[in-house]
């Protein structure tokens, strides 16, 4: 989706040059879910992002042609970035798929719904390869989103939090990961107020309890996510890693080009959940 391409190819179906397009293709994986069970899905961005993305959606093209837009980007996104990538990942994509359909699918509804895709035979490899990984990547979002659920965790409270994952002086502070999913300053000084309430934070920033506890969170979203990788077995897995991780300066300067700083925080090195 961090490709000039995919952008373009939205641009040509209507989409304004907003943030729209990044999360204009998941929707679309959705079908035409209403966009209350949307917002419910995606957990930490505002219902209002979402109606308004949805009905960009509706106004000027289909889930379909969306879709197939990001498809067609994938392959020669990878090659500019590193060449020769695609093919190597399409030699994993059998491997891939093994894992991603050995997962169960209650409340996992992101993951669930890119699982359904269709999978052509003959398109490239790397694509098939590149929708398994996005499927893992949904599996470990929808494992993640239960557990703030379970946590009591509502949106703006997740991106205040999320500041435990990155480099703070880099974003500006705590805030702009909350601000950038349609926090506004109300909703962002009570979502404070109830964190500093659970000793959480402490003056609006975020506590040591509240650092813990984001981590710990992230911990126990590896562990649930853990079985797909071991359905897919250490061979595999270390052949991606070995395959991709090379790149990631790469892959997050792309992010950098297409979108801006700041976003995607999770892939972006020298947060503090490396301290």
């Amino acid at each position: 989706m961090w490709d000039e391409r995919a952008k373009a190819g939205l641009g040509e179906l209507g989409f304004p040059n907003t943030g729209v397009w990044i999360v204009a293709w998941r929707l679309a994986g959705l079908g035409n879910t209403p966009h209350p069970v949307a917002a419910a899905m995606t957990y930490s961005i505002h219902p209002g992002f979402i109606e308004a993305i949805r009905g960009a959606i509706d106004a000027v093209t289909t889930n379909d042609a969306v879709l197939a837009v990001l498809d067609d980007a994938i392959v020669p996104g990878l090659e500019s970035i590193v060449p020769g990538l695609a093919d190597d990942l399409g030699e994993l994509a059998d491997d891939l798929w093994t894992g991603v359909d050995a997962m169960f699918h209650g409340m996992r509804p992101f993951f669930s719904a890119f699982r359904a895709r269709p999978r052509p035979a003959d398109r490239h490899p790397g694509l098939s390869a590149w929708h398994a990984i996005n499927c893992i990547r949904e599996l470990r979002g929808d494992n993640h989103w239960a557990l703030l659920a379970s946590e009591g965790i509502d949106d703006v409270e997740a991106g205040l939090l999320h500041s435990a994952m990155v480099d703070v002086d880099e974003y500006g502070g705590e805030e702009w990961i909350a601000r950038s999913r349609g926090g506004d300053d109300q909703s962002v000084a009570a979502a404070w107020s109830r964190l500093e309430a659970r000793g959480l934070a402490v003056d609006g920033r975020l506590s040591d309890a509240g650092r813990a506890l984001r981590l710990d969170l992230e911990r126990r979203t590896d562990e649930l996510t853990a079985p797909v990788w071991q359905a897919i077995g250490e061979t595999a897995t270390v052949k991606l890693l070995d395959l991709v991780e090379p790149h990631q300066a790469a892959f997050v300067q792309r992010i950098d080009e297409t979108a801006g700083p700041r976003w995607m925080p999770a892939v972006r090195p020298g947060g503090s959940a490396s301290v």
